[in-house]
Protein backbone atom coordinates (compact mmCIF):
# COMPACT_ATOMS: atom_id res chain seq x y z
CA UNK A 1 0.00 0.00 0.00
CA UNK A 2 1.28 3.15 -0.70
CA UNK A 3 2.32 4.86 2.69
CA UNK A 4 0.81 8.62 2.32
CA UNK A 5 2.36 9.25 5.82
CA UNK A 6 5.17 9.81 4.09
CA UNK A 7 6.81 13.15 2.31
CA UNK A 8 7.25 11.19 -0.73
CA UNK A 9 4.06 9.06 -0.42
CA UNK A 10 1.85 12.21 0.19
CA UNK A 11 3.71 13.82 -2.90
CA UNK A 12 2.53 10.73 -5.12
CA UNK A 13 -0.65 10.71 -3.59
CA UNK A 14 -1.30 14.01 -4.81
CA UNK A 15 0.45 13.51 -8.10
CA UNK A 16 -1.82 10.28 -8.68
CA UNK A 17 -4.82 12.29 -8.48
CA UNK A 18 -3.94 15.34 -10.72
CA UNK A 19 -1.86 13.77 -13.20
CA UNK A 20 -3.58 13.42 -16.52
CA UNK A 21 -0.96 10.44 -18.29
CA UNK A 22 0.85 7.48 -16.90
CA UNK A 23 2.67 5.22 -18.82
CA UNK A 24 1.43 1.69 -18.80
CA UNK A 25 3.67 -1.25 -19.73
CA UNK A 26 2.87 -4.57 -20.26
CA UNK A 27 4.60 -7.36 -21.94
CA UNK A 28 3.90 -8.37 -25.77
CA UNK A 29 3.84 -12.45 -26.44
CA UNK A 30 7.74 -12.23 -27.84
CA UNK A 31 8.75 -10.76 -24.74
CA UNK A 32 8.89 -7.37 -25.89
CA UNK A 33 7.80 -4.76 -23.21
CA UNK A 34 5.34 -2.11 -24.73
CA UNK A 35 4.37 1.19 -22.78
CA UNK A 36 1.89 3.44 -24.00
CA UNK A 37 0.41 6.60 -22.57
CA UNK A 38 -3.04 6.36 -20.56
CA UNK A 39 -5.53 8.09 -18.78
CA UNK A 40 -6.45 6.65 -15.27
CA UNK A 41 -8.47 7.11 -12.36
CA UNK A 42 -7.04 6.66 -8.95
CA UNK A 43 -9.56 5.73 -6.26
CA UNK A 44 -6.98 4.84 -3.74
CA UNK A 45 -6.87 1.75 -3.91
CA UNK A 46 -7.01 0.58 -7.74
CA UNK A 47 -6.26 2.34 -10.73
CA UNK A 48 -8.99 2.77 -14.07
CA UNK A 49 -8.42 2.96 -17.29
CA UNK A 50 -10.61 3.08 -20.54
CA UNK A 51 -9.43 1.50 -23.56
CA UNK A 52 -10.35 1.01 -27.07
CA UNK A 53 -11.68 -2.27 -27.85
CA UNK A 54 -8.35 -4.07 -29.80
CA UNK A 55 -6.04 -2.68 -28.60
CA UNK A 56 -2.15 -4.43 -28.30
CA UNK A 57 -2.13 -3.46 -24.35
CA UNK A 58 -5.17 -5.65 -24.22
CA UNK A 59 -4.09 -9.10 -25.78
CA UNK A 60 -0.68 -8.54 -23.84
CA UNK A 61 -2.83 -8.00 -20.31
CA UNK A 62 -5.32 -11.04 -21.40
CA UNK A 63 -1.99 -13.26 -21.94
CA UNK A 64 0.06 -11.64 -19.23
CA UNK A 65 -1.64 -9.69 -16.08
CA UNK A 66 1.65 -8.40 -14.65
CA UNK A 67 2.38 -4.66 -15.57
CA UNK A 68 4.00 -1.25 -14.27
CA UNK A 69 2.42 1.72 -14.02
CA UNK A 70 4.32 5.22 -14.39
CA UNK A 71 4.49 9.13 -13.54
CA UNK A 72 6.77 10.97 -15.61
CA UNK A 73 9.46 12.24 -13.11
CA UNK A 74 10.65 15.59 -12.96
CA UNK A 75 13.47 17.14 -14.74
CA UNK A 76 15.90 16.18 -12.46
CA UNK A 77 14.70 12.62 -12.40
CA UNK A 78 13.36 12.51 -9.17
CA UNK A 79 9.69 12.90 -8.22
CA UNK A 80 9.34 8.94 -9.24
CA UNK A 81 6.01 7.36 -8.84
CA UNK A 82 5.96 3.52 -10.42
CA UNK A 83 3.70 0.75 -9.22
CA UNK A 84 3.77 -2.75 -10.24
CA UNK A 85 0.83 -5.15 -9.90
CA UNK A 86 -1.92 -7.39 -11.91
CA UNK A 87 -4.86 -5.58 -14.30
CA UNK A 88 -7.60 -7.00 -15.33
CA UNK A 89 -10.08 -5.98 -18.26
CA UNK A 90 -13.16 -5.77 -16.42
CA UNK A 91 -16.18 -6.56 -18.02
CA UNK A 92 -19.09 -5.26 -15.62
CA UNK A 93 -17.26 -1.92 -15.39
CA UNK A 94 -19.42 0.95 -15.48
CA UNK A 95 -18.84 3.32 -18.93
CA UNK A 96 -16.39 6.31 -18.24
CA UNK A 97 -20.18 8.41 -18.21
CA UNK A 98 -21.08 6.85 -14.88
CA UNK A 99 -17.76 7.74 -13.28
CA UNK A 100 -17.91 10.97 -12.34
CA UNK A 101 -14.79 11.47 -11.18
CA UNK A 102 -13.18 10.10 -14.51
CA UNK A 103 -14.91 12.74 -16.52
CA UNK A 104 -14.43 15.59 -14.43
CA UNK A 105 -10.67 15.30 -14.37
CA UNK A 106 -10.50 14.56 -18.78
CA UNK A 107 -13.80 16.53 -19.68
CA UNK A 108 -10.71 19.25 -21.28
CA UNK A 109 -9.09 16.60 -22.87
CA UNK A 110 -12.26 14.47 -23.90
CA UNK A 111 -12.82 17.61 -25.97
CA UNK A 112 -9.37 18.15 -27.20
CA UNK A 113 -9.64 14.72 -28.79
CA UNK A 114 -12.64 15.65 -30.44
CA UNK A 115 -15.43 13.64 -28.31
CA UNK A 116 -17.83 14.40 -25.79
CA UNK A 117 -17.94 12.47 -23.05
CA UNK A 118 -20.52 9.73 -24.11
CA UNK A 119 -18.76 9.39 -27.58
CA UNK A 120 -15.47 8.77 -25.71
CA UNK A 121 -17.41 6.21 -23.60
CA UNK A 122 -18.52 4.63 -26.62
CA UNK A 123 -14.72 4.75 -28.25
CA UNK A 124 -13.39 3.89 -25.06
CA UNK A 125 -15.32 1.09 -23.90
CA UNK A 126 -12.93 -1.38 -21.93
CA UNK A 127 -12.65 -0.76 -18.90
CA UNK A 128 -8.81 -1.92 -16.69
CA UNK A 129 -8.24 -2.11 -13.12
CA UNK A 130 -4.69 -2.49 -12.03
CA UNK A 131 -4.41 -3.45 -8.28
CA UNK A 132 -1.27 -1.83 -6.68
CA UNK A 133 1.19 -4.69 -5.41
CA UNK A 134 4.69 -3.00 -5.26
CA UNK A 135 5.26 0.70 -4.88
CA UNK A 136 8.84 3.10 -5.77
CA UNK A 137 8.35 6.12 -4.80
CA UNK A 138 10.96 8.95 -4.44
Amino acid sequence: MLDTTTEAGGRAERRLREEEIAWLTTVRSDGQPQSVPVWFFWDGEKFLVYSQPGRQKLRNIERDPRVDLNLNSNAQGGDVVRVEGPAEIVEDAPPATEVPEYVEKYRDAIARIGFDPEGFARAFSVALRLTPTRWQVW
